[in-house]
């Protein structure tokens, strides 16, 4: 059910990081005359449960690209490890916000109605944090740990993130896998909470924040989804998009 009130109070925070390590300055490259942060900046704009979009930047390139197209855009520091970190700086400067939803600003073909629906779940559940996951049947992506995997309860409430291929098939016919998409509406207390937690030995062990989530008993709802969105990592996924986009 939409509730218009918990609508005003949602912000979609895009972190957005100059020097990324394998493509430097990828936000600002262009295709069609837009740089990627705006293509991102834009879908986010389409989105029906949010009120607002700011870039969370720590760069004045990018904070001055995202004023050229006439977003919004705030300064972090320079020093943040994860993108959470940095949207959690820009969250205490908007104590207006009680819904926070994290999205990547390398993803420009995100879909708009996927991440209405995170955020919808988010507002009508009393989990902390919602996040999505797809169905993978391909075992290069079963056994890549570049693909982490989630498995959850029947509830869909998340038990544990992996770059492990979990569940171990011993009865082969009855595993089945989901890949998580890494994209996550925070409630506002549950955001500053997680952001402010030592990080655990299972999140340094995989490499993977969420796990500071659940070691600390929160809870995480999992959205199964179609979407596959594909991430720009390196100079060959720019060229993909770039020319998907011109033609």
């Amino acid at each position: 059910m939409i509730n218009m009130e918990k609508i005003k109070k949602t912000a979609i925070i895009i972190p957005a990081r100059l020097k990324s390590s394998r493509l430097p300055n990828k936000l600002l490259l262009e295709a069609k005359n837009k740089p990627i942060i705006q293509w991102v900046y834009e879908a986010a704009k389409k989105v029906r449960m949010a009120s607002d979009v700011i870039v969370a930047c720590d760069s004045k390139e990018i904070f001055n690209t995202v004023e050229g197209f006439n977003g919004k855009a705030e300064m972090t520091s320079e020093e943040h490890k994860s993108g959470s970190d940095r949207i959690a700086e820009v969250a205490k400067r908007h104590p207006e916000f009680e819904y926070i939803l994290n999205l990547q600003g390398d993803e420009p073909q995100i879909s708009p109605d996927v991440i209405d629906s995170l955020i919808e779940t988010l507002h009508n559940s009393t989990a902390d944090i919602s996040t999505l996951v797809r169905k993978i049947t391909d075992n290069d992506e079963i056994e890549n740990p570049n693909c982490v995997k989630c498995v959850f309860n029947k509830n869909n409430m998340a038990l544990y993130f992996s770059r492990w291929a979990i569940p171990y098939p011993r009865n082969k016919e009855s595993a089945e896998y989901y890949g998580h998409i890494g994209m996550y509406a925070y409630k506002r207390s549950s955001l500053l909470k997680m952001t402010a937690l030592d990080m655990a030995n299972i999140e340094q062990a995989e490499s993977l924040e969420q796990l500071r989530a659940l070691y600390n008993g929160m809870s995480i709802k999992v959205i199964i989804t179609n979407l596959n969105p594909v991430g720009i990592d390196t100079l060959q996924d720019f060229e993909r998009f770039k020319n998907f986009v011109e033609k």
